[in-house]
């Protein structure tokens, strides 16, 4: 059974504003094609997903030029064409037609006016960085919860709205698409957002004209540079949530400064960052850090008036100490009692994050999304520091993205488990094996490796393989794709949840049938 990629459905208001297309032009500094004189209530960039009285968004694109769809989105009920000149002149339709010379460059704020600046309305926090975005939106998210705020979430694994939940395909949906979310949780009653903000979607512009009062920053290391030429290119993009000459930076800002990454962030900064620290001296900062039963840890959380708050957390790591103790900095700016906050987080799971699967077996069973080098040195030097057994790794790596990070990835691993099983991620378009071949490089350049290597191309048997060599006290870490329920393998997603595969594996094994 396959299915084809997901392109999930816009989230709109059911009553939006109407804009005339000459104050949008006006706005933006378009000049108008055409007719003059139409009312606008949506914008949409696909032609397909366009509906009645969308101005579509034609924009150019690598290969082909979106102006190419007009047609289908008139006959979808577009109203009127936002586009550049080469567009302008592949429409023949008597339609109004706006025309800049730049149009991505202004989609964000086109796309806020046309929903009426939902974002201004709402206390909208952005979390951005490479590791633990996606636990920190968790974290934030029950806490307001837990002050009485009615809570919007948009992140990696969902977008919840006033207790609905929608699958999401993006960290951060295209421009348009966001706004609609954010009008659409304006008119459902969410007063706080919280959003987790990529590298890709701040440098291609999906948030411009969020008005976002907090950003958060947890950490950088490497990831993307696929997409980003460079680390310092990855770091600017990340900055954009900061920087004062940044059209969308935070009004406040909350750091973790245990890397120098953030210490520079702070300092960028448009206003004094509030600083976050598990390992220096910090406005706020964890100390008696305690290791609890399976995965649990407790801390005391220093504020910067130097009350101390206790803190009790599911989730098992150092980083996610510093993931708490960022949520409970990020609610205090928010206006949230910070005791209400470090109680909150207690109860916080988060799905694909140190996930365990139990199935009664002598040993413990974890799936994780690490997908990078350092993400996966902290899980495993976590799953390490609770248990006296042994660790082996199920581990890949992504097609058509950094290449630079699979031996990495693989020395890691080869360094820090017992067993590292090299298997398939999501190879996307690439040749699976070339992707192996590169981690098992890395792996076995390790001179300081450990691990007894494999490479197992299919994931299920890989799981398999990993789940009839534990024995009991040992633990079993499936990384990589955490909460995704697919495998995509040249462009079609087949069904594949970690979680599910991983506890068939150990209930063949407990009902003694080879795995």
């Amino acid at each position: 059974m396959v299915a084809p990629i997901d392109q999930s459905p816009a989230l709109r208001p059911s009553h939006p504003p109407t804009t005339d297309v000459r104050a949008l032009a006006s706005q933006v500094g378009a000049r108008v094609e055409g007719p003059e004189s139409a009312s606008v209530s949506g914008i949409e960039l696909r032609a397909q997903a366009v509906q009645q009285g969308d101005l579509f968004a034609a924009l150019p694109g690598a290969k082909v030029h979106g102006a190419q769809f007009a047609g289908e989105a008139l006959g979808n009920g577009a109203v009127a064409i936002f586009t550049d000149a080469a567009g302008a002149a592949l429409i023949s339709a008597d339609v109004p037609v706006l025309v800049h010379p730049d149009p991505r460059a202004v989609l964000g704020e086109l796309s806020a006016t046309i929903y009426g600046h939902p974002s201004e309305r709402m206390q909208v926090i952005g979390i951005t960085g490479t590791s633990g975005k996606t636990t920190t939106s968790y974290l934030v998210e029950a806490a307001l919860a837990a002050a009485g705020r009615r809570t919007g979430l948009i992140g990696t694994i969902e977008t919840r709205m006033a207790g609905r939940q929608v699958p999401s395909a993006l960290t951060t949906p295209e421009a348009p698409n966001l706004h609609a979310m954010f009008a659409l949780m304006l008119e459902q009653g969410v007063d706080s957002v919280v959003m987790e903000v990529s590298s890709h979607a701040l440098a291609l512009g999906r948030v411009d004209g969020t008005r976002f009062q907090i950003g958060a920053f947890t950490n950088l290391s490497q990831d993307h540079l696929d997409f980003h030429a460079t680390f310092e290119d990855y770091f600017a993009a990340k900055c954009r949530l900061f920087d004062p000459d940044s059209a969308v930076h935070a009004g406040r800002a909350v750091v973790c400064v245990d890397d120098e990454w953030g210490r520079r962030m702070a300092a960028l900064a448009a206003q004094p960052a509030v600083t976050v620290a598990t390992t220096r001296d910090a406005d706020w900062r964890a100390t008696n850090v305690a290791l609890g039963a399976l995965g649990a840890q407790s801390f005391d959380a220093i504020g910067p008036d130097g009350a101390v708050l206790p803190v009790t957390l599911g989730l098992p790591g150092r980083y996610n100490v510093a993931n708490a103790l960022l949520a409970v900095a990020v609610c205090a700016e928010a206006g949230i009692d910070p005791a209400i906050a470090a109680a909150a987080v207690a109860g916080v799971a988060v799905p694909g994050r140190v996930e365990r699967v139990d199935r009664g077996q002598p040993f413990l069973a974890v799936v994780d999304y690490a997908h990078k080098p350092a993400a996966l040195e902290a899980v495993l030097d976590t799953l390490r520091g609770h248990t006296d057994g042994r660790i082996a790794l199920v581990v890949g790596a992504g097609g058509d993205r950094d290449t630079g990070k699979r031996p990495l990835m693989g020395a890691v691993g080869a360094r820090k488990a017992d067993l590292l099983v090299i298997t398939d991620d999501n190879p996307r378009t690439e040749v699976p094996a070339t992707i192996r071949a590169a981690l098992r490089a890395g792996a076995e350049a390790a001179t300081d490796g450990r691990a007894d290597i494999r490479e197992i191309g299919d994931r299920a048997a890989a799981i398999a393989a990993a789940v009839d060599w534990a024995a009991a006290g040992d633990v079993v870490i499936v990384a990589g794709k955490g909460h995704e329920t697919g495998q995509e393998i040249n462009a079609v997603k087949h069904p594949f949840d970690d979680r599910d595969v991983l506890a068939r594996a150990i209930e063949a094994r407990l009902a003694g049938r080879t795995s």
